[in-house]
Parts: structure tokens; C-alpha cells; sequence
């Protein structure tokens, strides 16, 4: 049975997750509506992993004994000043989900929930995986400069992605 203090923080994880993965289908559309195909299709495969955490999230809750509760997700922002900008915002968003990870993970071992504990690892070696892949593209974007020279970085981006997922 899932201690009921883990399972709150679970669900407010869900809708962590739901809301990680509308931000991401925004930037994704404000990529696409704005010209930077490659980076659009960045963000849709963020959207949609992001979709998956949530859904893993409500899997196990409900498999444990608890309720997963499926929340609104509050709209996000639609409009960006520059792809640098946006990414610098998925770079804060990651950080601010791996402290919500780590805090439920502080729960966990209050609880002493160790199966829960175990489970959560997966999402903590996943969120330090997110933040090193931003934390890589940021840095691109940093030699890039200006915003005049992104034609290269969106042709290239996906393969960032690519290179990151195969490390796994």
C-alpha cells in the first residue's frame, strides 16, 4: 500500500509532469509557427516524453493502491522573445522539476517508503540526463551569439537529442 503522504506528492508530481509537457508543446508550436522546424520537432519529442513521466507517475500510484488524481494544468506561455530565452526557461523548468523529484524522494525516505524510494531513481538519473542535454544546447547557443546564426543549430538539434538518448 502507498504511504498516503508519498502518494500526495506523486500526484502533485502528475501535474508537474502534465504542465512539463503543455510547456513544451507551446515552445513547440511558437518553434514551428516561427520557422525553426528542428527545434519544433525538439520540443514535440520533450512534450511527448514528458506525457510519458506523467503517465508512468499515474501507473504506479493507481498499481500501489493509491489514486491518481488528474489535475488542470495551468496554460503556459505562448510567445517567446528568442529561442535562447526559451530554452533558458526549459533549463529553470528542469531544475525546478528535479527539486520536486528530489523532494519526493526526501518524503520517501522519511516514510521510510523504500519501494517507492527505488522506483523514484529512474526519474532522478532521467532529470539529471534533462538538465546536462539543456545545459549542452544552451551552450551552443551561447557560442552561436546572435540570433542571425541559428539556420545550422536547427538543422542540428534533433541530433543533440539523438546523442543524448543513446548514452542512456
Amino acid at each position: 500500500m502507498l504511504n498516503k503522504n508519498v502518494e500526495k506528492k506523486l500526484v502533485e508530481q502528475i501535474e508537474k509532469e502534465g504542465y512539463s509537457s503543455s510547456l513544451y508543446l507551446s515552445m513547440a508550436s511558437w518553434a514551428e509557427c516561427n520557422g525553426f522546424a528542428g527545434i519544433a520537432d525538439w520540443m514535440y519529442a520533450q512534450s511527448d516524453e514528458e506525457r510519458m513521466h506523467m503517465l508512468k507517475i499515474v501507473k504506479y500510484v493507481n498499481e500501489r493502491g493509491g489514486k491518481a488524481i488528474i489535475s488542470s494544468i495551468d496554460q503556459p506561455p505562448a510567445d517567446f522573445k528568442s529561442v535562447k530565452e526559451m530554452f533558458e526557461m526549459v533549463y529553470e523548468h528542469e531544475q525546478m522539476v528535479t527539486a520536486s523529484i528530489n523532494d519526493i524522494v526526501g518524503v520517501c525516505l522519511e516514510e521510510k517508503d523504500f519501494t517507492t524510494h527505488n522506483w523514484l531513481q529512474w526519474f532522478v538519473t532521467e532529470q539529471i540526463e534533462e538538465e546536462a542535454s539543456v545545459s549542452n544546447i544552451l551552450d551552443k547557443l551561447n557560442l552561436l551569439g546572435d540570433q542571425n546564426n541559428l539556420y545550422l543549430f536547427d538543422r542540428d538539434i534533433m541530433g543533440m537529442r539523438s546523442q543524448n538518448d543513446s548514452a542512456e
